[in-house]
């Protein structure tokens, strides 16, 4: 969440980067956190005061006593008596306050960083960088693939599936619902062979690899902001008050929570393969067709919790470590910069991949690489200390899909038909053991 500091320094940047987010109320939610601060502010001065009072108070009867002054003794102690009670009721009040507080923090977003377009929609988005040879709707740079010929012609994932008996959509609706496919044969195979790329690739770039758990507690769905913003798209365990995790983002996160780390240790660098859970309500049409959007699927999350005055640089690594995944699965993809209104709740910059369907004829979204600033740490309380005054700031945190599997296998499946069966590309081979489907 925003922190004190900088909506009461920064306010008038603070509401103007709520807007570009295009968060409705955004001034009257900055004015509202700033009047429960000033109450909550005067009234733990004026508990200091009375505390103090009564001390000083508290300090006199023992005096009074040996003096004899017992009457006086008993009027001073009904004194202090009458201060603890008031301090009481002050005490209450404050909690309250504080109570208060979080509540309405938590429920502002991240404020986007400057270089972030303005917009409100997907479309607004910008394109940053392409790996088509002719991408005309930009001035982004690139220029080593195509989009595949005759997409007409080709069959959809789904179909592929089917014809190849890689993946049965139709028995996952009978073991749970629609959403939860079962891979099966050579789609198995592949599925596993991502996966097993990706960790590996992760490893040779400096990650350590964790196995977290996939169900967590409420504390660490609020530390990385999905509660109480995201509760509605989780799958939730009422009676154990569990959430299962829409990323390995919020277990590989909550590793960091209330910890403080030594600056020499930064940037810490973790990845981690778990299945993902999402309800994804509301959710319909074309895009939830095959393998385009999942109730649980398969993903790779990298994890970064770094310096502010590193952060930037972080993030771009990270960005070119993705887009180095794609150039070696060989996929035509493109990179795009998130408007404001198009950001996550959390996130203060955010670029988005996306790999071509030849057969679906559009663009799908593969990973996120998003810089959170210290939004998360502070909620999480994940700080550092620094190396020359020992000063204790906040961490900044940064997490980025490296790769989610379905679209991915969706792309590969669609965009390598040839008349010899679907061609695996070449840096998977050798952990399928086949280069081709047929």
């Amino acid at each position: 969440m925003l922190t004190l500091h900088q909506i009461k320094e920064n306010t008038a940047c603070v509401i103007k980067g709520l807007e570009k987010k295009n968060f409705k109320g955004a001034k009257e939610a900055i004015d509202k956190v700033l009047e429960i601060d000033k109450k909550r502010r005067e009234t733990q001065q004026l508990l200091d005061k009375t505390k103090q009072e009564a001390k000083l108070l508290a300090a006199q009867i023992g005096q009074l006593m040996k003096e004899g002054k017992k009457e006086e003794a008993e009027t001073v102690k009904q004194k202090v008596a009458e201060y603890k009670s008031n301090d009481k009721q002050l005490q209450e009040t404050l909690n309250e306050a504080e109570e208060e507080l979080i509540q309405v923090l938590c429920q502002i977003p991240n404020i986007p960083y400057d270089e972030v377009p303005e917009g409100r929609t997907a479309e607004e988005n910008r394109i940053v960088k392409s790996s088509l040879r002719e991408c005309t709707d930009c001035d982004c740079v690139g220029n080593w693939t195509t989009i595949p010929e005759n997409g007409e012609a080709k069959l959809p994932h789904w179909d592929l599936a089917a014809k190849h008996k890689l993946i049965d959509f139709d028995l996952g609706v009978k073991i749970t619902g629609a959403g939860f496919p079962v891979y099966t044969g050579q789609g198995a195979r592949l599925q596993r062979a991502l996966i097993n790329f990706f960790l590996d690739e992760a490893q040779k770039n400096g990650y350590t690899e964790l196995i977290p758990p996939t169900l967590v507690n409420s504390a660490s769905g609020y530390g990385t902001g999905q509660l109480p913003d995201k509760e509605g798209q989780m799958y939730h365990c009422q009676a154990d008050d569990f959430y299962l995790i829409p990323t390995a983002e919020v277990p590989v996160t909550n590793i960091y929570r209330d910890v403080i780390i030594d600056e020499k240790d930064l940037p810490i660098k973790n990845c981690a393969y778990t299945q993902c859970f999402r309800r994804e309500a509301g959710s319909y049409g074309k895009d939830v067709r095959g393998l385009n959007r999942l109730h649980e699927f398969s993903k790779i999350e990298i994890v970064r919790i770094d310096t502010p005055a590193h952060s930037r640089q972080s993030h771009q690594e990270m960005v070119e470590y993705v887009e180095g995944l794609l150039k070696k699965l060989e996929l035509p993809y493109r990179i795009l910069l998130l408007c404001g209104g198009d950001q996550s709740f959390t996130s203060a910059v955010c670029y988005d991949f996306e790999v071509y369907s030849a057969a679906q004829q559009r663009w799908l979204e593969v990973s996120s690489v998003s810089n959170f600033d210290t939004y998360q740490a502070n909620r999480l309380k994940c700080r550092y200390r620094r190396a020359g005054d020992k000063k204790i700031e906040l961490c900044h945190t940064l997490n980025g899909s490296a790769l989610a599997l379905p679209r991915i296998m969706a792309a590969i499946l669609e965009n390598n038909q040839t008349a010899d069966g679907i061609r695996i590309p070449k840096c998977l081979v050798p952990y399928t053991g086949f280069d081709f489907i047929t």
